[in-house]
C-alpha cells in the first residue's frame, strides 16, 4: 500500500485488539518452514503453527514464514505459542506501523517496511514486515506472498555462505540486508526518471515535465519517510545489549547502517535536485510567457501610429483634401509602411527582438 491509502482501527478498542489495517483479502495465509543447521536442512509448507513446534526443537534456526496478516487467528495462534506479548501482535497486524525495534528480553521484535516500484502507476508501494528473532526460531510476518526473501532461501536451500553456520541473529540480517538493497534499486531507478526530467526539460518543458517532477517529488517523499526511521531501528539493533546478538553480527548491521546512510544521503540529494529542477521548469514557462508577451507587445506597438493615421482619414470631414486626391490612399499606404519599417529597424537596433 502506499502511504495516502491506509486504513486505520476504530477509536477506543483495548490495548491488545487485534485489528488488520491493510487492504482486505480472502487468499489463504501461506506459513512455510525452514528449519536448519551446518549440516541439514529442511523445508515444508504447513497448514497451522502448531506443526511448526518439532522442528524448533531439532534445529539450530527454524525460520517460519508467514505470507499474510489478514488472517487474525493465525497471529494469535503464533502469539500464543511462541508467548508473544498482545501488543507486538497488535502491531502485526495493524500494518501502518513506524519502523522500530523492541527488546523483550526474550525476543527481539522488528518491524519495517519493503518497498517496491508499480511500473503502471510510477508509484513506491510498501508493504511491511514483522520479524520475531528468539533464541532458536525467527518469525517473519509479510502481508503478500510476493517473494521478497527468495535469495536468502536459496542460500539457505544451497548452504552458500555462513548463514547456515550461525543462528537466528543472521538470518535476521541477512532478511534486513534483502530489504535495505532494495532500496539501492528503488534509488537508480529514480534516478534514471531523474535524468530523464533533466533531458526532457532541455528539449520541450511542459506539462508532462511538471507531472514527472510531481511524482518523483512524491516517491522521493515516501522513501525517505521510511528510511530515516530505518536508520533509528538498524542503529537500535546494533547497539542492543541483548544476548540474542552476537558480536559477529553487530558488525554486519554496522555495515547495514552504513546502507542506509547511504541511500539517505542519495534521497537528500534527489530531492535538493528536484527543486533545483523545479526551479528551473518554472523559470523556463516565464522566459516563454515572457518572449510571448514581448512579440504581442512589439505587434501592438507597431500597430498603435498605423491606428492613429487610419483613425484620421477614417473621419467624415468634408473638406479632407487627401480624401478626394488621386494617389492618397496609396500614400497613406505607403506611410504606414514606412512608419512600420522604421519602427522594426529602431527596435533591431535595441535588440529588442
Amino acid at each position: 500500500m502506499t502511504w495516502h491509502t491506509i486504513r486505520r482501527k476504530e477509536p477506543g478498542l483495548p490495548p491488545g485488539t487485534l485489528v488488520h489495517t491493510g487492504e482486505e483479502k480472502s487468499e489463504r495465509v501461506n506459513i512455510t518452514i525452514m528449519a536448519y543447521n551446518a549440516e541439514t536442512f529442511e523445508e515444508r509448507q504447513v497448514e497451522n503453527i502448531a506443526d511448526c513446534l518439532p522442528l524448533k526443537e531439532n534445529f539450530t534456526v527454524t525460520w517460519i514464514s508467514v505470507d499474510g496478516v489478514h488472517q487474525i487467528s493465525v497471529v494469535e495462534e503464533a502469539g500464543k505459542h511462541f508467548d508473544i506479548h498482545p501488543l507486538v501482535l497488535e502491531d502485526i497486524v495493524n500494518v501502518n506501523q513506524r519502523p522500530k525495534m523492541e527488546d523483550h528480553e526474550q525476543y527481539i521484535f522488528l518491524v519495517f517496511p519493503a518497498i517496491y516500484y508499480d511500473q503502471e502507476e510510477e508509484t513506491i508501494k510498501a508493504e511491511q514486515i514483522s520479524l520475531i528473532l528468539g533464541p532458536r526460531f525467527l518469525i517473519s510476518f509479510q502481508e503478500t506472498n510476493k517473494d521478497i526473501f527468495g535469495s536468502i532461501k536459496e542460500r539457505i536451500r544451497n548452504n552458500k555462505g555462513v548463514i547456515r553456520k550461525k543462528g537466528t541473529d543472521y538470518l535476521a540480517y541477512a532478511l534486513l540486508d534483502t530489504v535495505v538493497d532494495s532500496y539501492f534499486v528503488i534509488l537508480e531507478m529514480l534516478g534514471e526518471k531523474l535524468d530523464a526530467i533533466e533531458e526532457g526539460l532541455v528539449n520541450a518543458p511542459g506539462v508532462e515535465i511538471l507531472r514527472s517532477i510531481h511524482k518523483l517529488r512524491t516517491n522521493c517523499t515516501f522513501l525517505r519517510k521510511s528510511l530515516w526511521p530505518l536508520r533509528e531501528l538498524v542503529a537500535s539493533l546494533e547497539r542492543s545489549g541483548s544476548n540474542l546478538l552476537q558480536d559477529f553480527t553487530r558488525a554486519y548491521l554496522r555495515d547495514v547502517y552504513d546502507h542506509v546512510i547511504q541511500i539517505i544521503e542519495g534521497i537528500e540529494t534527489f530531492r535538493d535536485m528536484l527543486s533545483g529542477i523545479l526551479d528551473v521548469y518554472l523559470s523556463s514557462v516565464n522566459n516563454r510567457m515572457n518572449e510571448v508577451m514581448k512579440v504581442l507587445t512589439i505587434i501592438a506597438t507597431l500597430f498603435i501610429p498605423l491606428s492613429f493615421i487610419a483613425g484620421i482619414y477614417g473621419m467624415n470631414f468634408e473638406y479632407m483634401p487627401e480624401l478626394k486626391w488621386k494617389w492618397g490612399y496609396f500614400t497613406v499606404l505607403g506611410v504606414m509602411a514606412l512608419v512600420s519599417f522604421f519602427m522594426l529597424l529602431y527596435f533591431k537596433l535595441k535588440k529588442w527582438f
